[in-house]
């Protein structure tokens, strides 16, 4: 499989912490880098570089595939305009990294947007009791002044208390767990959504790592568990040097798929007749239905399946085909890109943050092939060839699910930050990078989220911008989700052009064009085109200790 090299003057990355929607018990290692220049030591050495770096040598072993457009995926009703699918493909935009920063053109100066998505935490989780920040209710002697009431305890109720425990069990975190935490807008349902719906370490409690967790001094529940500094060093410091959301929402009331979906697609759907974008209607689960067995085997569909690809709305990666715009989607080695999946060795993401293999359009432009291993991401950053748009995954039990050990997850995302500050300085000057998760993972968080259409928007999530021109030290009050990471990769290399049945060429029957809701911010603003850049701040990975054997 071949991939195009990637230039350009300005980086944007998003981490978006993902982790699997099951909780997983084995604990594979994920494999080192491809190349020593890459792998970040347990203490930082550098800052970014400022000589040119070698061209990059990608993953040797992944299967080397070329995919061209294919008109056979497009479905067969819809008017799908296909003309750009016939002939040559579109120009490739070209990006400069050795450009000046001029503050006039404000995001023009982004010529690389990176999005990491980690899974299965909420705001007050990760960060409830930072300094400024919308945080936990708290009364003048830094009690909180929230109780969330049990019933299997009638008469009993849980406070939100400091888990030093780095293994978090965690609660149920689909549609259902959401409308019971929920609770009508009160916000008090999390206990009464774990004791009606359990979760992974309830069913098996003595596999690993549910032995090292538990519930607080009090017999609390870990969902009302809260970490600092102590536990999350290095997640504190970026918000500290750089930006942190507080008001950042999940883009749907439900899991790590439907999230993942709105994530590259601004919808999540099920579509009966797979000829007919417009036959797709919203859908929150994706199993327990007997209609989808036609469509997949398992609870959601994946590579593996013989069944065509199931989402044939249109998706962003069908704007940058035709916008020319270069893109990567990262995942672990082990993931199943396409048929046989035997030929992908190693660890490997979890199918369902790995959609884009399920959608017609990416089948229909040809672009499988921008789906690649972790390993060819830091290669790129190492050598400045990162793509204008990427997505990083984790892999299994490194991605923030509980019981996932957050110290992981932690130093994954150091590494893949710490990877695009050492690479080339120009590089850096052009980057941003976007640290999110997916869903609240059933712990408990106070902000009532908006309803902006039927599908969400879900709990409140943490989230991180870190590039050289984001404001230091500023706590962005703006009311976020997903939709605002399409709204800058299209405001930046699409000429605003949305995800928009109307106006994309790909006819669907999606309820809300996401970016256009009234009520969401504005990452641009989040941006200082006139400061000082910040200089590249590399952290060890393990700053409180290696939690086992192992490396990132």
């Amino acid at each position: 499989m071949s991939i195009r090299r990637f230039r350009g003057p300005v980086v944007a990355i998003v981490l978006a912490a993902a982790i699997a929607a099951a909780c997983t018990t084995d604990t594979p290692v994920p494999p080192a880098d491809r190349s020593a220049s890459t792998t970040s030591s347990a203490e930082p050495t550098s800052g970014a570089t400022t000589s040119p770096s070698p061209a990059a040598t990608l993953t040797g072993g992944w299967p080397e595939e070329t995919f061209s457009p294919d008109l056979s995926a497009v479905p067969s009703r819809g008017d799908i305009d296909t003309s750009v699918l016939r002939g040559d493909a579109p120009d490739r935009q070209v990006i400069d990294d050795s450009a000046p920063i001029d503050p006039a053109i404000g995001i023009d100066n982004l010529n690389h947007i990176v999005i990491v998505v980690l899974e299965n935490r909420s705001f007050d989780h990760f960060f409830g009791t930072y300094p400024g920040a919308d945080g936990i209710p708290m009364d003048a002697n830094g009690r909180p002044t929230v109780c969330i009431p049990d019933p299997a305890s009638p008469g009993t109720c849980h406070r939100p208390y400091h888990d030093t425990t780095p293994v978090d069990h965690g609660g149920p975190h689909g549609n259902i767990a959401h409308e019971i935490s929920y609770n009508d807008g009160e916000m008090d349902g999390f206990v009464a959504a774990l004791r009606s719906q359990g979760n992974g370490c309830m069913k098996h409690p003595d596999e690993p790592p549910c032995p090292a967790g538990g519930p607080g001094p009090q017999g609390q529940p870990d969902i009302m568990g809260y970490h600092t500094d102590e536990e999350l060093p290095n997640y504190w410091r970026y918000a500290e040097e750089f930006v942190l959301h507080d008001r950042m929402f999940a883009p749907v009331d439900s899991w790590t798929l439907p999230a993942h979906l709105f994530l590259v697609s601004g919808w999540s759907a099920f579509c009966p007749d797979l000829e007919d974008p417009m036959s797709c209607e919203s859908e929150l689960a994706f199993h327990g239905d007997p209609r989808f067995s036609d469509q997949w085997s398992g609870n959601t569909w994946d590579p593996t399946d013989t069944t065509p690809p199931p989402y044939v709305w249109a998706d962003v990666t069908w704007l940058l085909y035709r916008f020319g715009v270069s893109w990567g989607y990262f995942v672990g080695e082990g993931s199943c890109v396409a048929r046989p999946c035997a030929q992908y060795q190693g660890i490997e993401t979890a199918p369902v943050q790995n959609p884009l293999p399920g959608f017609a359009s990416v089948h229909a432009t040809g672009q499988l092939d921008h789906i690649r291993p972790h390993g060819d991401f830091y290669e790129l950053a190492r050598a400045g060839d990162l793509p204008m748009v990427s997505w990083v995954m984790p892999v299994k039990n490194w991605g923030d699910h509980p019981p996932d050990n957050v110290l992981r997850g932690q130093a994954l995302v150091t590494k893949l930050v710490n990877a695009v500050m050492r690479g080339p300085e120009q590089q850096w000057l052009h980057t941003a990078i976007f640290v999110v998760w997916d869903d609240w993972g059933g712990f408990y968080d106070h902000a009532k989220p908006p309803i902006v259409d039927e599908n969400g928007w879900g709990l409140r999530v943490p989230s991180l911008v870190i590039s050289p021109f984001a404001r230091p030290g500023f706590i962005d009050p703006q009311t976020l989700s997903y939709d605002a990471y399409l709204k800058l990769i299209e405001d930046r290399f699409m000429e605003g052009q949305r995800i928009d049945p109307r106006t994309d060429g790909w006819p669907d029957a999606r309820p809300t064009v996401r970016e256009e809701i009234a009520k969401l911010g504005d990452l641009a603003r989040d941006f200082d085109w006139s400061q000082e850049p910040i200089d590249p701040l590399v952290l060890p990975l393990w700053p409180v200790g290696k939690p086992g054997p192992g490396e990132v």
